[in-house]
């Protein structure tokens, strides 16, 4: 199970970073969304496996308890992801309303011919 959560880690990276590395900043924007799902995914795999452990509860079980600090982190990571891409989004939205277009090529080549 851990080689399979590691391909899809790398895979998620590897995506993320060809689409961040494009010219549309749609496809920038689709790029973070994946590279903070695989950074999530990364942080919760590296956490271990919680089999065999308990809940992280008081009571009198000889097992370890589940550290829930990797959760406390990745809940806290999902919200922040969250609030840049809507950022990102708002950010997109008002590029594309001056500019109307979303192509960072077009965009910096108009400003270029001004000068």
């Amino acid at each position: 199970m851990q080689i399979e959560t590691a391909l899809l880690v790398a895979f998620l990276f590897g995506i993320a970073t060809y689409l961040i590395l494009q010219k549309s900043f749609v496809r920038i924007l689709f790029g973070f969304v994946a590279l903070t799902n695989a950074a999530n995914l990364f942080m919760l795999a590296m956490s271990g496996s919680p089999e065999g452990r308990s809940a992280p509860i008081i009571n009198d079980s000889p097992l370890p308890s589940v550290d829930p600090l990797p959760q406390a982190l990745v809940l806290t990571a999902i919200v922040i992801g969250f609030g840049l891409t809507v950022y990102l989004i708002m950010l997109l939205y008002r590029i594309f309303l001056d500019a109307r277009t979303t192509d960072s090529e077009s965009l910096f080549k108009s400003e270029a011919g001004d000068e």
